[in-house]
């Protein structure tokens, strides 16, 4: 098994997913109370990115 440290289409995938689920819970708080949907949408995000993972390391991508 190499070790990748992280460099995998995996990875890379799973932490963009998770980033732009930061930056849109972000920017939502920063806007009127009425975004908090918004902001959900951006922790859905954040979830989506383990899943999203999960599913290519099965995937094989992941080595």
């Amino acid at each position: 098994m190499a070790s990748h440290h992280g460099n995998t289409p995996a990875a890379w995938t799973a932490v963009s997913v998770a980033m732009l689920g930061f930056l849109v819970g972000g920017v939502a708080l920063m806007l009127d109370p009425i975004s908090m949907a918004l902001f959900w949408v951006g922790i859905a995000l954040g979830v989506a990115s383990l899943v999203v993972f999960a599913v290519m390391a099965k995937m094989g991508l992941n080595d």
